[in-house]
């Protein structure tokens, strides 16, 4: 069940990474029309991030939840902003990633040890 928690934030993710960022595609639509369809997507993003926080919490505390939707948040917007905006990864965007991912991954294993409160 775990695996099915990861799998569901990365797809919780991505619906809210299209909600928040694929208008910039369509600049010159209208901005009510973008915010209705961004608020539509975004609705999809619940549907998997509610289940996988709820499946999660039983396995995962809610530091360790919320860690670990914030690291597959930093990948799957990369992988956005490289397939959708042919944005180049850079230098620098990886020297922020880096130290981001670095401290997630230690907090997250932190979490992990230590006992969930029960």
């Amino acid at each position: 069940m775990q695996l099915k928690t990861v799998l569901l934030l990365i797809i919780s993710n991505t619906f809210m990474t299209v909600a928040w960022y694929g208008h910039l595609k369509y600049k010159k639509a209208p901005l009510i029309g973008v915010i209705v369809v961004s608020w539509a997507i975004a609705f999809f993003e619940y549907v998997f991030q509610v289940p996988a926080n709820r499946i999660g919490s039983n396995y995962f505390s809610l530091t360790q939840l919320k860690i670990m939707q914030e690291c597959i948040t930093l990948v799957v917007f990369t992988v956005f902003a490289l397939l959708v905006f042919r944005e180049p990864l850079r230098w620098n965007n990886l020297v922020v990633i880096r130290p981001t991912d670095r401290s997630s991954r230690i907090r997250f294993l932190a979490a992990l040890i230590g006992n969930r409160g029960e």
